[in-house]
């Protein structure tokens, strides 16, 4: 079948049809699953669950499912880490044959690749399974039919691995808890051990509403470490796309159930806030969480084969200050105020100095500079949105003198005038800043320089709606403007924003928002091979897979191609 065919045919196209991988419609793609989640969301707060199983049947069996769990898998940052059959899908080709592969209802499943990976909060390992491609498309066909029901029934208060929501609404919910002279003073700091490696398998077959012949599967799929097999009796393996929204759903129903235990009447004012497996219960005094709320909490995760971690659950009060989430919240003298955690500083300071005193050995100024960029520039964003100043001053001044000592040792024999000079600017505006000269090309010299944690601007996050449901059609022009905000802010250069201005944000192929999960590319209109210039008026951001299909033979849709020739499907 030619390309033209392929993409002339209807979304939902005839399983026995070959797949053009690059003669896709991702718009028409997108929009054949959106219509299907929102009758499945509508189904849900009916409570018509026979149509919302009908529903998901019919979405898992069609083509635009299908070829979205294909394209979540390839373009997703695991993309080149295999599974057990060493096997990855690159290639046009293989995308294809994968679409065509989840046509197959009885795909057995196969077992886990057994990796470890080290943990934010120490030595310790995490260990990860990481499925066969095959699988992991499986597990993202059938998420597109389970996250509606996940985010209409989910607790309003959970925040973590759930679509527009970000660890800043966790803490700003956290804000408005605690924030008022009146508010709780004691908080609950709850973990729950080994939450993903714990889970009943049994509870979640029981409660999921997806297909369970392939929920089974996928728990009972065991894993492979050092050639031997192991299997698995419990837990949801971490490392398959489809875990989190099994484990959000598994702790679904413990806010309701502290509602329902302490109704606002009762004067109690006992509020949860959850990412992911970690919590923190507010309460009025220490009595009403030690003895009522912990053994609530521990009855409803006993229930699914989860426990509490004694070593990091803890009763603290508001003046003394606790850890969430990579932030300290404290009150001092009576004033709240959240800052990033000593913790989370030291641990950027260690990623930081490791950089320099090992990679840096081989690097260039430039070099150095290109790889401390990105971690600074995440660290400081991710605290944009809290009382950072004055620690986003303190780590710029440790990094500054690590740099210095790093060009020390590289120059032992030259003076610290010298050094000054190659490294670190004598400007004004920019004094004792570390700096590298980059010759381009044409001869230009460009000089790059460190990025500045104190340049970051605070900014105040303002809050999803604890209610709010991604695949409602009523919260779409929320959603929306949300993300278009948020997409706006995370672009690098003031030339990237103005060229999203320009678009509205979307990319011309696919018509999708163009935002920092999906990522994308510079395209230019008129290719630089052929004389194409490097102006803003030549230039077009699109996404990764988008960019990949207009530069494809296959590619017959609508954008600017060179030379100028508008081609239209």
């Amino acid at each position: 079948m030619t390309a033209a065919k392929t993409n002339s045919l209807p979304a939902d196209a005839p399983s026995h049809e070959s797949v053009t991988w690059h003669a896709i419609d991702w718009r028409k793609m997108l929009g054949n699953v959106r219509r299907l989640q929102a009758r499945i969301v509508k189904a849900t707060q009916a409570g018509k669950w026979h149509k919302v199983r009908a529903l998901q049947r019919l979405l898992t069996h069609s083509f635009s499912g299908r070829a979205l769990a294909v394209k979540r898998v390839t373009q997703n940052q695991g993309k080149h880490t295999p599974g057990v059959d060493r096997q990855l899908w690159n290639t046009p080709q293989q995308k294809a044959q994968g679409v065509q592969r989840l046509r197959h209802t009885q795909l057995k499943t196969q077992p886990l690749r057994r990796i470890y990976i080290p943990k934010a909060s120490g030595p310790k390992m995490r260990a990860l399974g990481i499925p066969c491609m095959i699988d992991r498309a499986h597990q993202a066909l059938h998420l597109l039919a389970l996250d509606p029901v996940s985010e209409t029934t989910a607790d309003p208060n959970s925040y973590g691995f759930r679509r527009g929501r970000a660890p800043a609404d966790a803490i700003g919910q956290l804000f408005l808890n605690l924030h008022r002279a009146d508010s709780a003073k004691w908080i609950l700091e709850g973990d729950i051990r080994a939450c993903f490696d714990e889970l009943s398998h049994k509870w979640l077959e029981e409660h999921i509403p997806t297909d369970k012949r392939s929920l089974r599967q996928w728990l009972k799929a065991g894993y492979i470490e050092a050639g031997i097999f192991h299997p698995t009796e419990e837990g949801s393996p971490q490392g398959g796309c489809i875990s989190p929204a099994l484990a959000n759903m598994a702790l679904d129903g413990m806010e309701s159930l502290l509602r329902q235990a302490f109704p606002s009447k009762s004067g109690k004012r006992v509020h949860l806030v959850r990412f992911a497996d970690d919590f923190a219960v507010t309460a009025m005094n220490r009595e009403i969480l030690q003895r009522e709320v912990m053994p609530l909490i521990q009855s409803f995760l006993q229930e699914r084969g989860l426990t509490l971690s004694l070593e990091k659950t803890a009763i603290t009060h508001i003046n003394d200050g606790f850890d969430f989430l990579g932030q300290n919240v404290r009150k001092y003298q009576g004033k709240l105020l959240i800052k990033p955690s000593d913790k989370s500083q030291r641990a950027l300071l260690q990623k930081v100095r490791k950089i320099i005193n090992t990679e840096g050995r081989r690097l260039s100024a430039y070099g150095l500079i290109i790889t401390l960029n990105p971690v600074i520039r995440g660290w400081a964003n991710y605290h944009r949105h809290v009382v950072s100043k004055q620690v986003f001053s303190r780590i710029d001044h440790h990094i500054h003198w690590a740099l210095w000592r790093w060009a020390k040792r590289r120059h032992k024999e030259k003076s610290t005038g010298w050094i000054r000079q190659k490294y670190f600017d004598e400007e004004e505006a920019q004094r004792n800043l570390f700096h590298a000269h980059v010759v381009n090309a044409d001869g230009s010299k460009v000089t790059i320089r460190l990025f500045e944690a104190v340049k970051v601007l605070i900014q105040r996050h303002v809050k999803v709606r604890a209610n709010s449901n991604p695949y409602d059609p009523a919260m779409e022009m929320y959603f929306e403007q949300r993300q278009s905000k948020q997409a706006f802010s995370d672009l690098v250069n003031a030339s990237m924003r103005h060229q999203w201005r320009k678009q509205q944000g979307l990319c011309p192929v696919c018509g999708q928002l163009i935002t920092k999960e999906t990522g994308w590319h510079n395209h230019h209109i008129q290719w630089r091979v052929y004389g194409g210039s490097n102006d803003l008026d030549n230039r077009v951001l699109l996404h990764p897979n988008c960019h990949q299909q207009v530069h494809s033979p296959d590619y017959n849709g609508v954008l600017l191609r060179p030379y100028g020739d508008v081609r239209e499907a």
